[in-house]
């Protein structure tokens, strides 16, 4: 199999992740390189980002509740982190970012935060994050193309009328399928009948450029876990008025303007109205040195190195037999770097486990915390290959860093099972 230009490109322009080096041990004692292909769970972590925290470490101490030197850098590289984030996703001047764990923590703050009677739309095949939190909600079919889910969705809001308030949630790009969903124009359509439109971005952010301004998505959540910051934080970034109308989502320091001695409380309003307690400061910079690394390299170079592997392992799959690729839309819809498959004669936990073993690649089995869809794709995958395919699937992801010989040790696992089929 020829080696791609592309992705050869890519290694020398991408930015470092750590972890390139690490070695494993196969299960016949051979010791082989770490082919981590595993980025849609936890992605690694940037050099850049490695060298921000170690450097901000011996200042390390409170923020926003301090007058000593220390406590005062800490707090301008939290706030600073807020504008990088904000710039990096384009943010309008009257959007507000707000810290939070994850991409899960920030849509339940969002649901938490809607007005009284909002009716929210969405489809069933959303990661549980974007499935779960949501009270009255309006739950539209998995459509068989995106032009089907911008129809889906204007004749919901059509049939609904004016109900008052009403937020639209979707994935940027699944993180069963890594297919990319029409954002812009599900917004265009949500903004014509009076609602907002609220994005899961965990798996889209890292891999493609996103604007709330060009793009006119009102909420995004983002994981920095998957964007290569590993410490433990995310963000919700959006217009502030429905977020300054709400309770608090945490009570607590740091969310108070005032609290009078009969315990009566003025909320402050901002970021700060629900992010009571003490800020993951690392994990505020980490995310934004993330944010601020990939916003500097050649986005569109890495984005064609990113599709030529996938290409490149898409097609090395296609031609096996007993081997069936999920998707959701037709077959030649963009992605992101994820593919996700499963096989006729194993199941997917013995899979993941036989290249693991004897291969040392890392990827992931089961239904990825999106278990309605995977179901429903894996069986129409089934019918596609004419017998079962078992209840789960194998989902192989990558990401800076990721090289051929990744991509071709993973084919040649598959491959091998296949042949004992």
């Amino acid at each position: 199999m020829p080696a791609s230009g592309n992705a050869q490109f890519a290694d020398a322009v991408a930015p470092e992740v750590l972890g390139s080096d690490l070695k494993v041990t196969l299960a016949d004692g051979r010791v082989v390189s770490y082919a981590n292909l595993d980025y849609a769970a936890t992605a690694p972590c940037l050099a850049a980002v490695a060298s921000a925290v170690n450097d901000l470490l011996p200042w390390y101490a409170s923020v926003h509740r301090g007058a000593g030197a220390a406590s005062r850098r800490c707090t301008r590289e939290y706030e600073q982190a807020r504008e990088t984030i904000a710039d990096f996703l384009g943010a309008r001047p009257d959007d507000c970012v707000i810290f939070t764990r994850n991409t899960t923590d920030a849509l339940n703050l969002l649901a938490r935060a809607l007005p009284a009677g909002t009716m929210v739309y969405g489809w069933d095949g959303e990661h549980h994050a974007n499935l779960l939190p949501w009270a009255r909600v309006t739950r539209l079919p998995v459509p068989a193309a995106p032009g089907d889910a911008v129809t889906q969705l204007r004749d919901a809001l059509a049939a609904a009328g004016d109900t008052g308030p009403a937020l639209v949630t979707v994935t940027g790009a699944s993180n069963v399928t890594g297919e990319i969903w029409p954002i812009a124009e599900l917004a265009e359509v949500a903004h014509a009948h009076g609602a907002r439109l609220a994005v899961d971005a965990a798996q889209l952010a890292p891999h493609r450029q996103i604007s709330l301004t060009d793009s006119g998505v009102d909420y995004l959540a983002m994981s920095g876990h998957k964007t290569y910051a590993p410490f433990g934080a995310g963000v919700l970034a959006g217009p502030a008025d429905w977020l300054d109308d709400a309770a608090p989502y945490l009570a607590g320091g740091g969310a108070t303007a005032y609290v009078g001695d009969t315990f009566d409380v003025r909320w402050a309003t901002g970021p700060a109205r629900h992010e009571a307690g003490t800020p993951n400061l690392l994990g505020a910079v980490a995310l934004a040195t993330a944010c601020a690394t990939l916003a500097a390299a050649s986005r569109p170079a890495l984005e064609a190195a990113e599709q030529a592997l996938v290409r490149r392992l898409r097609d090395g799959l296609a031609g096996l037999a007993g081997v069936e690729e999920l998707r959701t839309f037709g077959p030649e819809h963009d992605r992101v770097g994820i593919v996700t498959f499963a096989m006729t004669a194993f199941e997917a936990m013995d899979v993941s486990a036989y290249l693991a073993a004897e291969h040392g690649i890392g990827v992931r089995d089961g239904q990825f915390c999106a278990h309605p869809l995977a179901r429903r794709l894996l069986a129409g995958a089934s019918e596609r290959a004419g017998q079962p395919l078992g209840d789960y699937a194998v989902r192989a992801s990558l990401g800076l860093g990721t090289t051929t010989e990744h991509v071709d040790r993973l084919i040649t696992g598959v491959t091998e099972l296949a042949s004992r089929a």
